[in-house]
């Protein structure tokens, strides 16, 4: 593709991100949103993310100019026919994205890939509203995406290999690292890490901890970077919640991924996390909120949970066919900051002692949400590893 023009739809958090990348990256850059007062507002905050680098002495003033002069914000999508890359980035509605490439598949020219950048829709479905969908697929970047390495590069049922090594040879031109995933719910990331927070909910909703302790135990014994209901609350429990019931529907109501009613409760109260103040924690000027308990026999429990069942899920992502070994544990620490690969990490901890602590809790319980992986007990049967 060289550096031929990039078109980004959407002027929303995500697209000004995409725009903010292809630019660094030489691309003239035409961003688009159907409300031209989102336009002004993109530009301003663009601006402003840049001049801080200016400020922390992360780039100049001349190669801020020049990535600000590289993105035309327009008002329509007539000058899209220059672009050899369209990524469609506006809200997570079916209908809405549909309509988005029915518009441009009469404007961009014949050899332009059509791309989406959702999280939680099917490629397949939006790609229904294109006469040629052999050129379209899904590029899904994480938030923030210029910090934020890792890119989701996911056929549908009629893209054509061709277009697919092509945009993934595009993205890791732009210095991102690029996994292969299948066109099922959630992908890659947005599947295998819903026990991060589903199992934490659960045991904080038995009892089994609060949630400080949980999230202490799962940063100072886990290692990582965040807690679950920190994350939580800095995702949004709107945007949260709304990934799990998703992931739950197109799964066709699989247990594995059953939302919590603890989680629902908050979103119906309005207590959406960081953003609204309130969330499992307060962030009110004079809130004091509860400390952890600092039992390390307790938050090894914890972890030992959440881990095997986030092992358990990378496990079944890899034996459905969703993704490589290699590109499921690239996904989670690349996507979500985890502090290792979850199968390299099994190999580790040893693959019958996290078959024995999935198996105990489905014989505690009794529910297929705990069933262990068919993968994971044939490599256990034969004595395999993951690496």
């Amino acid at each position: 593709m060289g550096k031929d023009a990039i078109g980004v739809v959407g002027a929303g958090t995500m697209g000004q991100g995409i725009a903010q990348i292809a630019s660094t990256n030489k691309h003239e850059v035409y961003l688009y949103d159907a409300f031209p007062d989102q336009l002004g507002k993109a530009k301003h905050a663009l601006r402003k993310i840049l001049q801080r680098q200016v400020e922390k002495e992360r780039m100049s003033q001349d190669e801020v100019d020049g990535i600000m002069d590289r993105i035309h914000f327009v008002e329509d999508l007539t000058n899209y026919d220059q672009c050899r890359l369209v990524i469609e980035a506006v809200i997570e509605d079916l209908e809405v994205k549909k309509d988005v490439f029915q518009r441009l598949e009469g404007i961009v020219s014949r050899d332009c890939i059509l791309a989406t950048n959702t999280s939680s829709l099917s490629i397949a479905a939006i790609s229904s509203a294109l006469k040629k969908p052999k050129r379209f697929l899904g590029i899904h970047f994480f938030n923030p995406a210029p910090i934020m390495p890792l890119v989701e590069i996911v056929p549908g049922i009629a893209t054509t290999e061709n277009t697919t090594q092509t945009a993934r040879s595009l993205i890791d031109g732009w210095g991102k690292t690029t996994v292969l995933a299948k066109d099922t719910p959630g992908f890659i990331v947005n599947r295998v890490a819903r026990p991060f927070y589903s199992e934490a909910i659960r045991q904080y909703e038995e009892g089994v901890a609060d949630v400080p302790t949980i999230d202490w135990a799962m940063k100072e014994i886990g290692g990582f970077r965040m807690g679950p209901f920190e994350l939580m609350d800095f995702i949004g429990h709107d945007v949260n919640y709304k990934v799990t019931e998703t992931v739950f529907k197109e799964f066709f109501y699989d247990p594995r991924f059953k939302p919590s009613f603890t989680q629902k409760r908050m979103v119906e109260a309005g207590w959406l996390g960081k953003k609204t103040g309130k969330g499992f924690y307060d962030y009110g000027e004079d809130a004091e909120n509860p400390a952890p308990t600092k039992d390390k026999e307790l938050g090894q429990k914890i972890v030992d949970r959440i881990v095997s069942m986030l092992i358990n899920e990378a496990a079944d992502a890899v034996f459905m066919n969703v993704a490589t070994v290699e590109d499921v544990d690239l996904a989670m620490i690349k996507g979500v900051n985890y502090p290792k690969g979850l199968l390299k990490w099994a190999d580790e901890i040893g693959l019958a002692n996290v078959l024995d602590k999935i198996t105990a809790l489905q014989t505690e319980y009794r529910e297929d949400r705990y069933r262990p992986n068919p993968l994971l007990k044939r490599k256990v049967r034969n004595n395999e590893t993951f690496y």
